[in-house]
């Protein structure tokens, strides 16, 4: 194979999109632009599935541009490396699948815990929801060396919160008397729930100048005042600090690993939020382009 064929082949790319707000997702070819001397290529071996994917597909947001091919929580092989890339090489991996939802979900928890100064062993934080976003809180916060309490309406988490993901101890946010007896006591909390739900029973648990850290994006039915979707994301100095951390104190995802053709399950199962804690998709063993362009 020439250069230029070699360079060509390496434009040819295969995915799969959804091409209106119906959100069903087909097998799609398409054409990228070539790799410039500061850019890398990676072969995705596992794509994490997140609310925002969910959001685009069916254009909630208003802004979506169809044919539309969601992903961002990838992980796979660097294949290909720009002449004045400096911090990668050919071969350079990140392939546990429990990686993956950390480039969204991992980054939306991590980033407040450091920028809002929630990091100190000798804090004690909330986290409420124990979903996608949840369960990292969790993990993170327990790998900081802080206490964490769980804070759902779902009894049944307890034991998952507890024993499962190491959280110190567990609130049913309905009951009276378990709130009431957490009032005052923690340094921050991390409401991960996006569903309408009252907060002054979450700001009286905080100590003095304590802070409540909203990170899920409210759900299409109700409406806040204040957007908070600028308030969600890091950067990439933060991201990899956060990747290093998770590295060397084993913080991964939980989560179901499916093949492609599951996506669209998957999607209506996410909405439904019927999920422990993310999905992954094996895009390395179950993606197969169709009609293969030679």
């Amino acid at each position: 194979m020439s250069e230029l064929q070699e360079e060509q082949s390496r434009q040819i790319a295969f995915g799969w999109a959804a091409t209106d707000s119906s959100g069903i997702l087909h097998p799609f070819h398409f054409t990228r632009r070539a790799n410039g001397e500061n850019d890398i290529t990676i072969k995705i071996l596992y794509c994490g599935i997140c609310h925002s994917d969910l959001h685009l597909i069916k254009n909630n947001f208003g802004i979506s541009s169809y044919p539309i091919v969601p992903r961002h929580e990838i992980a796979g092989v660097v294949t290909h490396v720009g002449s004045k890339v400096q911090k990668f090489k050919l071969g350079d991996k990140a392939e546990w699948e429990g990686v993956a939802p950390l480039l969204g979900a991992g980054i939306t928890v991590f980033s407040p815990m450091k920028f809002y100064g929630l990091d100190k062993p000798v804090m004690h934080v909330g986290v409420v929801g124990l979903g996608g976003l949840g369960h990292l809180a969790v993990k993170f916060a327990k790998a900081l060396g802080m206490k964490v309490t769980v804070i759902s309406t779902s009894p049944g988490k307890k034991n998952e919160a507890i024993q499962h993901l190491e959280a110190d101890s567990f609130i049913v946010s309905y009951d009276m008397k378990q709130m009431q007896a957490a009032m005052g006591t923690m340094d921050g909390i991390f409401d991960t729930v996006s569903p309408q739900h009252p907060l002054m029973p979450l700001l009286n648990l905080l100590k003095f100048n304590g802070k409540l850290i909203m990170l899920s994006g409210p759900s299409l039915e109700k409406q806040t005042e204040l957007s908070i979707m600028p308030l969600i994301f890091g950067g990439i100095k933060e991201i990899q600090e956060m990747l290093n951390f998770a590295a060397k104190q084993y913080v991964a995802a939980d989560v179901e690993v499916i093949s492609m053709d599951h996506v669209n399950k998957a999607m209506d199962r996410l909405a439904k939020g019927d999920v422990r804690y993310r999905f992954v998709v094996d895009i390395a063993n179950t993606i197969r382009p169709q009609n293969s362009i030679s």
